[in-house]
């Protein structure tokens, strides 16, 4: 309890805290409105690679969250910024990509200074996509094989879609990982490398911050390995008999975000006074 009224940070999952699939999950606009008006910093994460920042910041909003491209961090970011410090502790040159993947990856290693190249790249960099093709996981496997670093955003095996689960980005990577005899260097979730890119966007420590999440084997665990206080929400793919599963817990178990509103352990910022 002591710890809960010392958090002054939040980051939180997207996909099964605040909404699910188009719509608003019960409480989210009003937490993070809450945030917005105590002036918290806090940051929205997904292992989601395929959208910028912008983008997943338009589908929120037409879900009635309002959350700014700045206050979203996405793997594909969290990626970019790693291999830019690998980069920079090298040479002073731009770093070099072959990419498996869509705009939310390059935009976001363009941005940190990477070149999209097929020859000779200095990293093979694997993120979702729904348009996987023989050629490039080919091509992606030979260059591996020639020396190219490997670097996956995200484990996720499967993703959803309206006619069920599809191969994702660690299904992939797990293809390419078999014809290459070579592990890949995974940044999102569960790494809590992800986690701390986060906190250092927010110039935050992680004995004040809270992770809220909807999966014990990712935001849980990675935040619990981060240092961070951790809430399990239970309006996404966890249950009660879930949690018996891993030999670790949450410090919290809410049913909703909608618990967080409000929650006078959770007041670390007086009210503004209205006289």
């Amino acid at each position: 309890m002591e710890r809960e009224a010392n958090i002054e940070c939040w980051l939180t999952d997207m996909d099964g805290v605040l909404v699910r699939e188009y719509e608003a999950l019960p409480g989210a606009a009003e937490l993070l409105e809450q945030w917005r008006r105590k002036d918290l910093p806090y940051l929205v994460l997904t292992n989601n690679s395929i959208f910028t920042a912008r983008d997943l910041s338009a589908r929120l909003r037409n879900s009635g969250l309002i959350v700014p491209e700045d206050r979203i961090w996405t793997s594909a970011l969290a990626t970019a910024t790693f291999l830019a410090q690998q980069v920079g502790g090298e040479h002073s040159a731009a770093g070099t990509c072959y990419v498996v993947g869509e705009t939310g990856l390059t935009t976001a290693l363009h941005e940190a200074g990477f070149v999209m190249t097929e020859t000779d790249p200095d990293y093979v960099v694997v993120g979702e996509t729904r348009n996987y093709s023989f050629e490039a996981i080919t091509r992606a496997v030979r260059l591996i094989n020639g020396g190219a670093k490997f670097i996956v955003t995200n484990p996720d095996a499967t993703g959803p879609s309206p006619e069920g689960v599809m191969p994702a980005t660690g299904a992939i990577a797990s293809l390419i990982s078999k014809a290459t005899g070579r592990a890949p260097y995974v940044v999102g979730k569960p790494n809590p490398m992800m986690f701390r890119s986060a906190l250092n966007r927010l110039g935050a420590h992680s004995m004040n911050t809270a992770m809220i999440g909807d999966r014990m084997d990712t935001d849980i665990v990675a935040g619990m390995e981060a240092g961070m206080y951790t809430v399990l929400v239970m309006t996404g793919v966890s249950s009660q008999a879930s949690i018996s599963d891993y030999p670790f817990r949450p410090n919290r178990i809410i049913d909703g975000v909608y618990e967080l509103v409000d929650d006078p352990l959770l007041q670390t910022e007086q009210e503004p006074d209205d006289a």
